[in-house]
């Protein structure tokens, strides 16, 4: 057992942070922005609450984190009130934020040198994974606090890997989001047009379903997408988050990303539609109406 902070209780920390106390037996403190919701996990799961990350954090041996987008971690991490002005040294901070690997690295160095470690550890499986607790984890950092943190995460993980050097988890994220990207529209494309062809749904991915064409969107995303239900999973405003990042570090890296570029622009006319809070799915949508 640890002692164990989670910072930012929202669809994906709060069960996070549920399998920590639960499943992992860690002592586990809280904190969230809106103070009711960290009283409400301490009510479904013991433990308890701070007021502020600093607090949080104060004689923790690991802090999680799961928040917005940069600027919210900068704020959580590096704020007067911040993770980084409790953490004890030999503390192991890990990062579940979707973020930049330039933040990641900054933190990374920060944390260096008041004494404690930063792991970046964006994660893929959306809140179902979370719920279930089956993410997948991808780290980036020193391999020794890795080693610590993991056995930590495995509370929530199914799959947790070191892929190198500080902001090495962010770029895998990257990698993640691009790949969806082109897997989504693909599909999106491919019932489309299989509908407008007459074609049998449920007999056509029934069998294509088992060769090359396979992936984890066919099975899990084609019935919703046909019938036009996207009010779960991954939203769009999420995604579109995470593919300027993808952009960014392009420019910065000097990849090339046409069709990542191409999706996020139909993600965009999705977001016209209404569809901010829609499944990442939702591209389908564009070609149906």
């Amino acid at each position: 057992m640890a002692k164990v902070a989670f910072v930012g209780l929202g669809v994906m920390g709060y069960p996070m942070a549920g399998h920590l106390r639960k499943k992992g037996g860690h002592e586990v403190t809280v904190y969230n922005r809106t103070a009711a919701k960290a009283d409400t996990w301490v009510a479904a799961h013991g433990g308890r609450s701070a007021p502020t990350p600093k607090r949080a954090a104060q004689g923790q041996d690991f802090v999680m984190a799961c928040v917005g987008n940069d600027n919210d971690l900068r704020e959580v991490m590096l704020g007067e009130d911040g993770v980084f002005a409790g953490a004890k040294k030999g503390a192991v901070v890990v990062d579940h934020t979707t973020a930049s690997a330039e933040i990641a690295r900054a933190l990374y160095a920060e944390a260096k040198q008041r004494g404690f470690d930063f792991i970046d550890a964006p994660v893929s499986g959306g809140q179902a994974g979370a719920e279930n607790g089956v993410l997948t984890v991808m780290c980036g950092g020193d391999a020794a606090p890795f080693a610590q943190a993991e056995k930590v995460i495995a509370a929530y993980a199914r799959a947790c890997n070191l892929l190198g050097a500080s902001g090495s988890g962010q770029l895998a994220k990257m990698v993640n989001q691009i790949c969806i990207a082109g897997i989504v529209q693909g599909l999106a494309e491919a019932l489309h047009f299989a509908l407008k062809a007459g074609l049998d749904i449920e007999r056509l991915i029934a069998t294509i379903s088992k060769g090359a064409a396979q992936s984890w969107q066919m099975e899990n995303r084609y019935r919703t997408m046909v019938a036009g239900k996207f009010d779960f999973g991954f939203a769009v405003d999420w995604m579109r988050k995470d593919l300027d990042i993808c952009l960014a570090e392009a420019r910065r890296n000097g990849a090339r990303l046409p069709l990542t570029a191409l999706v996020d622009q139909f993600y965009a006319e999705v977001q016209a539609m209404g569809g901010r809070r829609w499944d990442t799915s939702s591209l389908i949508a564009l070609l149906q109406r």
